[in-house]
C-alpha cells in the first residue's frame, strides 16, 4: 500500500487542523514543533516492516490520525460500558493519542530521522524491510524521544499525556509491567486513559496489518463457519436437558 501525494498533503491538512481543534492553548507552540518537522512528517513512516503497519511513505500520519479516531471509539465505549472516565480531559486522550510515536520523527538535528529507505533490494523483497534505522542516532525508546521532543519545543504536558505516551504499548514494553500488573489497590493506574490509548493504537495497527494483509497476500482465508444444528431448536433443548441429567442427576 502507499498513499499518493495528495493523500499525504490532505491527511497532513487534516493534522494540522486538529492541533488548533483540539489544543487551542498550546497551539503556537505545538505548531513551531510541526512547522519545524513538517517535512519529515509529511513523508515519515509509522514502521519499518510492511507487515508491521504503514510501511510505506506518509504512514506515519496516516496512523496517528487513526489512532486518535479509534481512541473516541474506544472512550465511547468503556464510557458507555460504565467505567470510569471522569478523571482525565478529553484534550488529554487526544493529545497523548497525537503524540504517542512522536519519538518515531526523530532528533530534531538535520538527518535524525529515524527511519531511512532500505538501500537493500534483498532485504525489501525477501524480508519486506522497507526501512533501515539510521545509526547515526543514539539509542531511544520511541516514547522517551517522543517526551524528549515535546520537551525540547516547551510544550506543556499532564501527567496524564505523559504517562499515557510513556507506556502506551502496554506489556509489549517490559518496563511497563508495575504499571499494568499491580499487587496493590494503591499502585493501579488512577486513569483509564494508558489503558484506552493502547486498545486505539492496536485497534490501529491491526486495521493497517489487515489493509497490507488484504491487498498483497489475498485469498486470505475465512473464518471457519460454526456447525449447523441438524436439530430443531425443541429438539436440541430436550437433548441438552437429557444430557444435563445425566451428568448431575435431577437433585
Amino acid at each position: 500500500m502507499s498513499l499518493s501525494i495528495d493523500q499525504m498533503a490532505e491527511n497532513w491538512k487534516q493534522y494540522r487542523e486538529r492541533v488548533n481543534q483540539w489544543f487551542p492553548n498550546r497551539a503556537d507552540a505545538l505548531n513551531k514543533m510541526y512547522d519545524f518537522y513538517e517535512d519529515r512528517m509529511l513523508t515519515a513512516p509509522a514502521s519499518s516492516v510492511n507487515h508491521y503497519h504503514n510501511a510505506f511513505d506518509g504512514g506515519y500520519v496516516d496512523h496517528v490520525l487513526r489512532v486518535m479516531d479509534c481512541a473516541q471509539e474506544v472512550y465511547e465505549s468503556w464510557a458507555r460500558m460504565g467505567a470510569d472516565v471522569s478523571n482525565f480531559e478529553m484534550e488529554e486522550l487526544m493529545f497523548a493519542a497525537m503524540h504517542h510515536d512522536l519519538g518515531k520523527i526523530g532528533w530534531p538535528e538535520a538527518g535524525g530521522e529515524i527511519y531511512q529507505t532500505n538501500d537493500s533490494e534483498w532485504h525489501r523483497k525477501n524480508q519486506g524491510k522497507m526501512y533501515k534505522i539510521n545509526p547515526n542516532n543514539a539509542f531511544a525508546m520511541v516514547p522517551d524521544l517522543g517526551l524528549w521532543v515535546l520537551q525540547n519545543f516547551k510544550v506543556p504536558v499532564t501527567w496524564n499525556e505523559y504517562q499515557s505516551i510513556r507506556i502506551h504499548d502496554g506489556l509489549y514494553d517490559d518496563a511497563n509491567k508495575p504499571y499494568y500488573i499491580s499487587r496493590t489497590a494503591d499502585s493501579k493506574l488512577r486513569t483509564n486513559m494508558p489503558v484506552i490509548l493502547h486498545h486505539a493504537d492496536m485497534m490501529a495497527a491491526r486495521i493497517e496489518f489487515e489493509s497490507w494483509r488484504d491487498n498483497n497476500i489475498g485469498n486470505t482465508p475465512s473464518k471457519p463457519k460454526r456447525k449447523a444444528n441438524t436439530l430443531s431448536d425443541a429438539a436440541a433443548k430436550t437433548n441438552a436437558s437429557a444430557l444435563f441429567n445425566d451428568l448431575f442427576g435431577d437433585s
